[in-house]
């Protein structure tokens, strides 16, 4: 018989037993406190370290105009608040944030949610049930999982970025379906790569599908900051664009760009837009302010691949279209010493493994910064030499990065 009064021995034993087999396979995740600083500077452990790793594309988390806007709206409005939105939580920046965004995206409205993973878990949905379809790139987010679980739809993956693949899957099992969804990343955070909008979009209009893509890695890195669908031209042919405001914008939330219809619609049945409280107003006020800097100052989305071509010539690496360069290593032991040594040099550069990357491609993740200097990058790329990452050790550092860059702009 069970004992009723020490249920904590047989949780405990059972979060224990989960443990040791993430530990035998190195995959056990451990937070670190991690002091940010300006110009992608950090402490932790007491040791300053540049980061390579975060998101913070442009910089604009440590913005003075963006950290001033922040402090005032907490002075004016507060810390938190108070409330969800359709309560007493819409505070009147959301008014102006969403208007931001869909004037960045092109788009006739927007909904600001707390967080891209809310985002994606309340629009899929609310959009898609039970008797519908989804076609999804089999590499997009977690949350877009998430959102898709929920959905309770019949549910088909394609092969990355394989449009072909994408049409016939979608026109094999269309007809048995009343909607029908398209889900891609705009940027894939793992390999850097982005998604053929413009095929998809096609593909998408041919057999009455609705397109969909997660912009979380896109805004403010492509499309001159305006993201992918602008990179790829189809900015009026992508009827959701869904994104988030923790990355290039240096802020928090998550947010949906469409058409009015759809977005009043989002408001008043996505669950996780409901029943959360509002983002505090001095986030509000950080993301209107980042997002009005990213669009005055597109020479900060240039810097950003700038860095990342320089550096991925420099160690051998395929020339790269957003700021994001991963190199794959294969092994989470061989990913984690990589990590450290780097650490080591005074580099934080994260370690990637299974499952947020398929077995066997372990990697570093560099994310470059508009904040970066050219001396960062260069004893970024030295460092990374002398501890055996370089790809391809007959290639002329220097090579070609001019021309390299144009063609990735």
């Amino acid at each position: 018989m069970r004992s009723l009064d020490t249920p904590d021995i047989s949780l405990n034993a059972f979060a224990g037993e989960k443990l040791r087999g993430l530990e035998a396979k190195n995959q056990r995740r451990i937070l670190v406190d991690t002091a940010r600083g300006a110009d992608m500077a950090l402490q932790v452990g007491g040791k300053d370290l540049i980061s390579f790793t975060d998101n913070d594309y442009l910089g604009l988390s440590t913005h003075p105009e963006v950290m001033k806007a922040s402090a005032n709206a907490t002075a004016t409005y507060g810390a938190g608040s108070g409330a969800s939105r359709l309560v007493t939580g819409n505070n009147p920046l959301y008014t102006a944030l969403e208007e931001k965004i869909a004037e960045i995206k092109g788009t006739e409205a927007a909904a600001v949610f707390g967080s891209g993973y809310l985002a994606n878990v309340g629009i899929i949905p609310t959009l898609i049930g039970a008797q519908d379809l989804i076609i999804a790139d089999e590499l997009v987010h977690t949350c877009i999982h998430a959102g898709i679980a929920l959905s309770k739809a019949k549910v088909i993956f394609f092969r990355h970025n394989d449009t072909a693949h994408a049409e016939e899957l979608l026109a094999a099992n269309r007809d048995a379906h009343p909607h029908a969804l398209i889900i891609v990343d705009g940027v894939y955070s793992m390999d850097g790569d982005i998604a053929p909008l413009g095929e998809l979009a096609g593909i998408a209009e041919r057999h009455d599908a609705w397109l969909m893509n997660d912009d979380a890695h896109a805004l403010g890195t492509i499309g001159g900051g305006r993201g992918s669908a602008h990179a790829c031209g189809v900015a009026g042919r992508v009827p959701l664009q869904m994104g988030t405001l923790s990355k290039a914008a240096g802020s928090y939330g998550g947010y949906l760009a469409a058409s009015k219809t759809v977005i009043d619609l989002i408001k008043t049945r996505a669950r996780s837009f409901i029943y959360t409280t509002g983002l505090p107003p001095a986030v509000l006020a950080a993301s209107l302010k980042a997002l009005d800097i990213m669009m005055r100052d597109t020479s900060l989305t240039e810097q950003t691949l700038a860095h990342a071509v320089r550096f991925s010539k420099a160690l051998g690496l395929p020339t790269p279209v957003t700021p994001i360069v991963p190199l794959i290593i294969g092994s989470e032991v061989d990913a984690l010493a990589a990590s450290a040594a780097l650490a080591e040099e005074g580099f934080k550069v994260i370690a990637f493994r299974p499952p947020t990357v398929p077995e066997g491609t372990s990697r570093l993740r560099f994310c470059f910064s508009a904040t970066h200097t050219e001396a960062d990058v260069s004893r970024l790329i030295e460092v990374c030499i002398k501890n055996g990452l370089k790809q391809d050790p007959e290639q002329d550092i220097e090579q070609d990065i001019e021309q390299d860059l144009k063609q990735a702009l």
